[in-house]
């Protein structure tokens, strides 16, 4: 699937009953595997993630109708994983903390545990770093560092402004540099 199709026509050809299910399958294949490696890197757990991205794309479907088209495709389905990730770990968190162990949900501990991180060492640590991180400076460490976003798209994913978003990632890379020379 070419990168560059372009989302309004995408959008055009869903807007036909007969084309929808085609341009869905397009939609699909050009954002799914960047959705998933953005719920990804804030759940850590595959399965998850892979419910999760699902999760995304039918709430993409059953509102893709009314998209408005005032955000690009992209930052509109990223705010929907992002959304869809944060309230499951939200609720994961509160599940844990009332459960009878009264473990809380711990993101370092899967990431140790997963079969799936197939990274080095030097990796593994920066990993965990990002996790250190409060949830804000998280995401938006994530994507800078990681999907190379722009802080204008940042803003219009998270709905917070772009100084603000300057400001989290910075103390975000501070606060990862630290915990690389403490464990050094």
């Amino acid at each position: 699937m070419q990168e560059d199709i372009d989302d309004k026509l995408l959008l055009a050809e869903f807007a036909i009953e007969s084309k929808r299910h085609q341009a869905f399958h397009k939609i699909l294949e050009k954002y799914q595997r960047r959705v998933y490696w953005h719920i990804r890197k804030i759940v850590i757990d595959h399965d998850d993630t892979d419910d999760l991205t699902q999760d995304t794309f039918i709430k993409a479907w059953n509102a893709l109708a009314d998209f408005r088209q005032d955000a690009q495709l992209f930052t509109w389905l990223y705010r929907i994983a992002t959304n869809e990730a944060l309230n499951f770990l939200r609720k994961k968190k509160t599940r844990n903390t009332v459960s009878m162990q009264g473990d809380e949900y711990d993101l370092g501990a899967t990431l140790s545990a997963t079969p799936y991180f197939n990274g080095d060492a030097l990796q593994m640590k920066l990993q965990q770093a990002i996790l250190t991180l409060p949830e804000k400076q998280r995401l938006v460490f994530n994507m800078k560092y990681f999907d190379a976003m722009k802080y204008e798209e940042m803003s219009d994913v998270l709905e917070t402004s772009v100084g603000a978003l300057k400001a989290s990632y910075h103390h975000a890379v501070k606060k990862i540099e630290m915990y690389f020379e403490k464990q050094s």
